[in-house]
């Protein structure tokens, strides 16, 4: 007489797990937190601010934005020429960038009579 085995069968189970674990991790590596792919540097965080700051990104490819609009650098001059004085540019500079690039971009902004300026950077 045989006796019949009472085991749960872990493997299906196991793979089941895997799948799911596959999924998550690959959907986790499409969520970005901004639409311009950018590196940005790491610091601790200060206060924060209660308007809509006007937001300068830089790319390492070289590229200029102002709030998700790319544009050469006389333009960015031009469109911030249009905006109160006493806005705060909010700076996004991919980390791999040259630093000249982002000294001219900032010493333009305050040329033009900006002075809340503030970089980007993801916290420690």
């Amino acid at each position: 007489m045989e006796r019949e085995l009472n085991e749960i069968n872990v493997i299906p189970l196991v793979d089941v797990m895997l799948v799911l674990l596959v999924i998550v991790l690959t959907t986790a590596t499409f969520i970005t937190t901004g639409q311009i792919p950018v590196d940005l540097a790491k610091a601790k965080e200060s206060g924060a601010t209660k308007e809509a700051p006007l937001v300068i990104t830089l790319t390492a490819e070289g590229e200029i934005f102002l709030n998700d609009q790319a544009m050469a650098r006389p333009d960015l001059i031009l469109a911030l020429q249009s905006h109160a004085k006493d806005s705060l540019i909010l700076v996004r500079a991919d980390r791999v960038i040259i630093l000249e690039r982002f000294v001219e971009v900032v010493d333009e902004v305050k040329g033009l009579g900006f002075d809340q300026i503030s970089l980007e950077v993801v916290r420690l």
